[in-house]
């Protein structure tokens, strides 16, 4: 072999790999907005995303990369946290919740959004349809502001002769205004009278206290929203310390010892929001994928905080509970 065959060869030993590696296509990366902290709810929320992720064989670190952004329960910082994973050009946003899935349709309309949960997606605008969301927008939804009577007759039966609820909300979450009405026209077909308390910040928690006592309550709901999923643990505290029988949508809000919730298992909707992920890494459009939404929801009950109220839970309710916290 000449001397000019071998540098021919020895060229193309080292340029091949280089052009190779060129037209390999790059890991692709998903945004995470999420409007909690990374403890807490957050914590969970993210592990149960991470096990969908798992299931449909994706590994963080190896074939798929994740930027996270936390808004520490201030929503405030949402936009501008959905507006910088855009500029990072990630290839799908998993938005946790209704108004981190506003912020990211505010920032895109081209990069596929993921929501894990919206109580009301058509009714607050942000997709067409449940069956074709269209634009760049699908996920599960919650289906909350539905079963908002329901939380009113279940504390009925621990409550017997309940007139007086307060009810607690973040008005900047949109579900939470639909459920608020939905609650509003059970209320008056079950003769109870409700009083809305706002928090729209943590700081506001106290103030909202001493408003929803001043109403002189008989028990508490509790809409849901990520910045009071957040707080469940400071809510639950504040409802036994003034001996409110509470409810709340899902099962977190029992755990820190409130006393009922009524909801789909939303843990169960971030692992399978990672199935849209995989769904759309391989090519399938956002707008073309129908929205799930829950088809069980779940009862849990805190008994040992039942007792500390003094409330007598009945046999028949306790066999009814998917869950009971002893």
């Amino acid at each position: 072999m000449n001397r000019r065959n071998l540098l021919i060869l020895s060229t193309a030993a080292i340029t091949w790999p280089l052009a190779a590696r060129a037209q390999q296509k790059a890991m692709p990366v998903i945004g995470y907005l999420e409007p909690n902290s990374p403890s807490g709810p957050g914590a969970s929320f993210l592990a149960a995303f991470r096990q969908g992720l798992t299931e449909a064989g994706y590994v963080e670190g190896q074939n798929l990369a994740i930027e996270y952004r936390w808004a520490e329960s201030h929503s405030d910082r949402l936009s501008a946290l959905a507006a910088d994973l855009v500029r990072r050009k990630v290839d799908i946003i998993v938005a946790s919740g209704s108004q981190a899935v506003r912020a990211a349709q505010r920032a895109t309309q081209s990069t596929p959004i993921v929501m894990t949960g919206s109580s009301d997606p058509v009714g607050t605008g942000l997709v067409a349809s449940l069956a074709r969301p269209g634009g760049n927008i699908t996920g599960l939804s919650l289906q909350s502001p539905e079963v908002s009577g329901k939380r009113l007759e279940l504390l009925i039966k621990i409550v017997p002769g309940l007139s007086r609820v307060a009810v607690l909300l973040n008005p900047d979450d949109p579900p939470a205004l639909l459920a608020l009405q939905e609650s509003e026209i059970a209320a008056r077909a079950l003769n109870i009278k409700l009083q809305d308390t706002e928090v729209r910040q943590p700081d506001d928690f106290d103030t909202a206290f001493t408003s929803a006592m001043a109403f002189r309550p008989e028990a508490l709901v509790i809409l849901s929203a990520p910045m009071l999923d957040a707080h469940a643990g400071r809510i639950a505290e504040w409802a036994v310390k003034n001996r409110l029988p509470s409810i709340y949508p899902f099962q977190d809000f029992p755990e820190a010892g409130g006393l009922m919730s009524y909801g789909p298992d939303l843990k169960d909707n971030f692992r399978r929001a990672a199935t849209y992920v995989d769904k759309i890494l391989k090519g399938a459009k956002p707008g073309d994928l129908p929205i799930e939404q829950p088809t069980k929801f779940e009862l849990v009950i805190n008994l040992k905080t039942a007792k500390a109220l003094d409330l007598t839970v009945s046999q028949v309710l306790l066999t009814q509970a998917d869950k009971v916290i002893e």
